[in-house]
């Protein structure tokens, strides 16, 4: 069976400093893959441009054999609103929007109806426990509480692949690990694969496999490395 996701060839410089140095990489249907190693690695830049938030210099990203690449910023962002969920490690949610009204978002930036939309977002805060903030801004809730609805609001499209980007960094240990095994729970649940980046190996060790960059590259010495592996 063909990789669900491909990386082939990826390049990618901020100015003349180069941030990925041809790095390939697959990731399978419904498999967990974290990506980690050093900060200034190149993480974040690979997760971006697996997920087409970046373009990159030169290399093909291939999404169910497209070559996504090459594709517009409106077809990507499309993409996003539909096959991918994006996780920050800070959430990023609308401040002035109400946690249901966070979560209903992409589905309305898709042509949901607005009822259909609160009915979804409503149900995907109950599956993490936060059922009862729906009517509550961002900034009552406690970081646990937010970030719950952000992981709520990357799945409520229930997408082929979810990035998540250090989605626990700013938690504390017991909160972070609580809110990765409810991500887990519910990407197993519907076979949902997950690029994940973290610097940390107790998150990795909830994957199937890592990706260990180093300098931008392929770490040699790291586990999982590379298609095929």
């Amino acid at each position: 069976m063909s990789p669900l996701l491909t990386g082939t060839g990826l390049h990618r410089s901020y100015g003349p400093t180069p941030a990925l140095r041809g790095i390939d990489v697959e990731i399978g249907e419904g498999e967990i893959v974290a990506v980690t190693g050093p900060s200034g690695c190149g993480k974040s830049t690979l997760l971006h441009c697996l997920a087409g938030i970046l373009k990159v210099d030169s290399g093909e990203v291939r999404y169910r054999d497209q070559d996504i690449s090459l594709w517009t910023e409106a077809a990507r962002s499309r993409l996003r609103r539909t096959e991918f969920g994006v996780l920050f490690q800070f959430g990023q949610l609308v401040p002035e929007l109400t946690a249901a009204e966070n979560v209903a978002l992409p589905l309305l930036l898709a042509g949901s109806g607005r009822r259909e939309a609160r009915k979804a977002a409503t149900m995907w805060l109950g599956r993490f426990g936060v059922g009862d903030l729906a009517d509550q801004v961002p900034g009552k809730m406690s970081g646990g509480q937010q970030q719950r609805c952000a992981v709520a609001r990357a799945l409520v499209t229930e997408p082929k692949v979810l990035f998540a980007d250090e989605p626990t960094g700013a938690l504390d240990v017991l909160t972070g690990e609580q809110v990765l095994t409810e991500i887990v729970h519910v990407t197993r649940e519907q076979g949902t694969s997950v690029v994940l980046v973290t610097h940390e190996p107790q998150i990795a060790a909830y994957a199937d496999r890592e990706i260990a960059l180093r300098d931008g590259a392929l770490d040699p010495s790291g586990l999982g490395l590379g298609i095929g592996s």
